[in-house]
């Protein structure tokens, strides 16, 4: 007990200071649960992730439920497996058997070539969607190429899928590589899946062609 008592006082300050020295894993490995006031995350849980290996298409189709009040999607390094062609998304209220969840859309993005000759930021109307039922584009356009320097990674927010009362928002930014014409291009996306029914699964394809790689997480957001 004195060796203990000693221990512990010489982690301490004069001033009252508990060391850090002496707060670590071997001191707190009994530890079971955090105290009521103590948060045990920092709010983003992780749910699932899939990797893509020329797959048609990536979905998730369980996990999307009422447990957390938003969800985000992370898509790592999405590289095509044919050119000329646009990372997209859709959403289903029937666990995965439609994706065709009418959608209003905004899409405007910023670009610069390596070269450093042109910069642009606009909107663009082509890639949003007005009560479409159609998969909404997270790229500018059909400006992705199946060459190793082209790919995609951005995120995606879904808010409050499960409601019965109101209709869906999401929120996506992604940054595109696009060695066809040598530049990068950020993409701003946002819109509202135009349903009160509780959206259930999401689905993530490419406009033409497979995914050739890549990586999707999804979080659960308290």
């Amino acid at each position: 007990m004195g060796t203990i008592t000693r221990g512990v006082a010489n982690g301490i300050t004069t001033s009252g200071v508990v060391l850090k020295a002496i707060v670590n894993n071997a001191s707190m490995d009994n530890i079971t649960a955090f105290p009521s006031g103590i948060p045990a995350s920092d709010g983003i849980t992780l749910i699932s992730s899939q990797t893509a290996s020329s797959s048609a298409s990536i979905s998730f189709t369980t996990g999307l439920d009422s447990t957390y009040k938003a969800y985000k999607f992370v898509f790592v390094n999405i590289h095509p497996a044919t050119v000329h062609t646009a990372f997209q998304f859709n959403l289903s209220t029937d666990s995965g058997s439609n994706y065709n969840v009418t959608k209003t859309t905004t899409l405007f993005r910023a670009y610069h070539e390596e070269s450093g000759s042109n910069s642009d930021l606009s909107y663009i109307t082509a890639g949003d969607l007005a009560q479409g039922t159609g998969f909404q584009n997270l790229t500018q356009g059909n400006t992705l190429s199946d060459d190793d320097d082209s790919s995609i990674s951005g995120s995606l927010t879904l808010f409050n899928p499960s409601s019965t009362t109101y209709v869906k928002h999401f929120i996506a930014v992604s940054s595109e590589c696009s060695e066809a014409d040598a530049t990068i291009r950020n993409n701003f996306i946002a819109g509202y899946g135009n349903t009160t029914s509780a959206i259930n699964a999401i689905q993530f394809k490419m406009a033409s062609g497979n995914i050739d790689d890549g990586k999707i997480y999804m979080y659960g957001i308290k």
